[in-house]
């Protein structure tokens, strides 16, 4: 059974890798893949109705990542059809490729730690739409952002999904992953960016300013509240979740709900055609659906496997061929670049327990890390590099091109940062 899941795993890996080539739509394959791993999980199992219990156990946790992800991107369209990001856009001056990339990244950076990597890619990778007018600067540029995302989001117990499983687990605490990785985190930034300051010239064309008819009622006044609405209800998810302890999804539907009744306040005494493409029912209609289904695909497919206990079985693996709690570490971040961060974390908290490595200890740190930043060397590889795959339609070759050995060279000089930093100051 173990060979025919990973045999169909792969397939379906190649064939999402190879969308452009075959002409097939990713959103299909992980589709397929999903159902597939399943359906031979089942036929091979004993017991039908606890594998039916375990899928859906985990469509319980996968839909909640796909409630967040479409209430966050209803939220950013709300605000872009509101023209909410001509606030920040105004204020970027800069059109030479240099400066604006260290702009838009230490933007995504310090917002990713914020909210999360995966909404900060979507408010960030939206703003580049009002910011660059070239599809292939703007692609690399998303690339960039991918990476930045995920740098940012592994130093706060808010910023990755992993980094906040191994908060609640109990294998890490705020203050202290704050201050062990802050420092990798930006090593794994500034070193893609200073190569980049050598290599990347020229100036970057800023797109025509449209006007958009329906828009023509909209006061400023409307922008800013919408604008600040929508950002801060983003940046209160986290806090909304440390408070009631409900996962995070409750607090973007929540969100929207709130943001939906303030766009009918403030347009509800608008006719219909004025409105209609101001408001949440029309944001629903524009977010990317097929991106929401791609990733339930490749969330269900990895399921199957963590279920069937091939990931532990790695894991395992891992630890009696490498024999040392570096390279194990290191190459976990590098496999989740692959294989969702999310269960080979999981499979890690389920193999290694308090005793062996306490709270803090330097092992749950470093995975930390390198779950939160190996995933970058792919663009499916984290859920802020598929958010912006989707978004921007770039090509898993592509960025495996442009992007996969700057993220890699982060990915290492961030690692050798945080190991030096223990063995010198005992951090």
């Amino acid at each position: 059974m173990s060979i025919l899941l990973i045999t169909v795993f792969v397939l379906g890996y190649i064939a999402i890798a190879s969308e452009h080539t075959i002409k097939i739509n990713k959103a299909a394959t992980a589709l397929i893949t999903g159902v597939l791993c399943w359906t031979i999980y089942i036929l091979f199992s004993p017991d039908k109705h606890l594998v039916s219990e375990e899928l859906i156990h985990h469509l319980g946790e996968l839909s909640g990542i796909l409630f967040f992800l479409m209430g966050a991107m209803t939220i950013v369209e709300l605000i872009d059809a509101h023209d909410g990001f001509d606030i920040i856009t105004t204020r970027i001056n800069q059109t030479d490729k240099r400066k604006l990339l260290w702009t838009i990244a230490f933007i995504t950076f310090f917002l990713s730690a914020i909210l999360d990597n995966l909404t900060s890619t979507i408010v960030v990778v939206s703003l580049l739409r009002k910011l660059i007018r070239k599809e292939d600067n703007r692609l690399f540029f998303a690339g960039i952002v991918v990476v930045a995302a995920n740098a940012g989001g592994a130093w706060s117990p808010i910023g990755d999904v992993t980094t906040t499983m191994l908060w609640i687990g109990g294998q890490i605490t705020a203050g202290n992953i704050i201050i062990k990785l802050i420092v990798p985190s930006l090593v794994c930034l500034i070193v893609p960016l200073v190569y980049l300051s050598f290599t990347l010239k020229g100036k970057i064309q800023r797109p025509e300013v449209e006007v958009n008819s329906s828009n023509h009622s909209l006061s400023q006044k409307q922008q800013s509240i919408v604008f600040f609405s929508g950002v801060l209800i983003l940046i209160l998810v986290p806090v909304f979740k440390t408070v009631t302890h409900l996962p995070p999804f409750m607090g973007i539907l929540l969100g929207v709900g709130i943001l939906w009744i303030i766009t009918e306040i403030i347009h509800g005494k608008k006719d219909e055609n004025d409105k209609h493409n101001l408001s949440v029912v029309y944001a629903l209609r524009k977010i990317d659906t097929p991106s929401i289904l791609f990733f339930l695909g490749i969330l269900v497919s990895i399921a199957a496997l963590q279920s069937a206990g091939i990931l532990s079985q790695l894991a395992q693996w891992l630890t009696a061929t490498l024999h040392n709690d570096n390279i194990i570490v290191i190459s976990i971040g590098l496999l989740s670049s692959i294989v969702d961060n999310v269960p080979l974390v999981a499979a890690a908290q389920g193999m290694y327990d308090l005793h062996q490595y306490p709270t803090d200890h330097y092992f749950w740190e470093f995975l930390a890390y390198c779950t939160g930043t190996g995933g970058s060397a792919l663009i499916i590889g984290s859920a802020a590099g598929v958010a912006a795959m989707g978004m921007e339609k770039i090509s898993f070759f592509w960025y495996l091109k442009k992007i996969s050995l700057l993220a890699l060279l982060g990915y290492f000089a961030g690692a050798i940062t945080y190991i030096l930093q223990h063995q010198i100051f005992g951090l």
